[in-house]
C-alpha cells in the first residue's frame, strides 16, 4: 500500500474510532466543525477526505495533533490514537539491577543523551500509580522557582504580623 492510501485509511480509521471513542454522533461532530452528516460519514468510510482546513478542525475537536489524526496507524502501534502532545514510546523491560533503555524516539524527541541526569518522579496513588522521568536542569530550575516564590510568599506574610 504507498503511502497516500495508508493515509487515507489511517484517516478513515481514526475518525470513525475517535468519534465512537468519544461518543459522539457524526451529527455532532458535523455541527461542531460546519459540514454534513453525510460528509462525516464518507470521511469515515474512506469514500471522500477532508480537506486540509476541516482536517484541522477535527484535529482540533478530538484534541490529537493533525499529523497523527492523518498518519497514526491504531492497527500496527496496538494503541488508541494519542491525545495531542502525549506519546507512546513502546515498552521497556526492567533489567537486573533495575536499569531501563529508553527508547530513540524518546530519545530524540526529548534530546536526552548520554551523561543527561534525570529525575525519577513517582505517584503511589492506587488509580494513577506510575512514575515519570524528568530532565534533571529542568526539576531543578522548577524547584528554585517554587522555593523563591515561598521565600517571598513567606517574606509578605511577615511583613503584615
Amino acid at each position: 500500500m504507498n503511502n497516500a492510501n495508508a493515509a487515507k485509511n489511517n484517516l478513515a480509521h481514526n475518525l470513525s474510532s475517535l468519534r465512537k471513542n468519544k461518543r459522539f454522533s457524526q451529527e455532532n461532530v458535523a455541527e461542531a466543525i460546519g459540514v454534513t452528516r453525510q460528509a462525516v460519514a464518507k470521511w469515515e468510510t474512506g469514500e471522500t477526505m477532508p480537506d486540509i482546513l476541516n482536517c484541522d478542525a477535527l484535529a482540533t475537536f478530538y484534541d490529537v495533533s493533525l499529523d497523527d489524526l492523518i498518519h497514526f496507524d491504531q492497527m500496527k502501534e496496538g494503541v488508541f490514537i494519542p491525545p495531542k502532545g502525549k506519546h507512546i514510546f513502546g515498552t521497556v523491560q526492567i533489567g537486573e539491577r533495575g536499569q531501563i533503555v529508553i527508547p530513540k524516539k524518546a530519545r530524540d524527541m526529548f534530546g536526552f543523551k548520554h551523561g543527561d541526569t534525570l529525575v525519577v518522579l513517582g505517584d503511589s496513588n492506587p488509580g494513577t500509580a506510575g512514575i515519570a522521568l524528568v530532565p534533571g536542569d529542568a526539576f531543578m530550575r522548577m524547584a528554585n522557582q517554587t522555593a523563591k516564590g515561598l521565600a517571598y510568599g513567606q517574606g509578605e506574610d511577615n511583613e503584615k504580623d
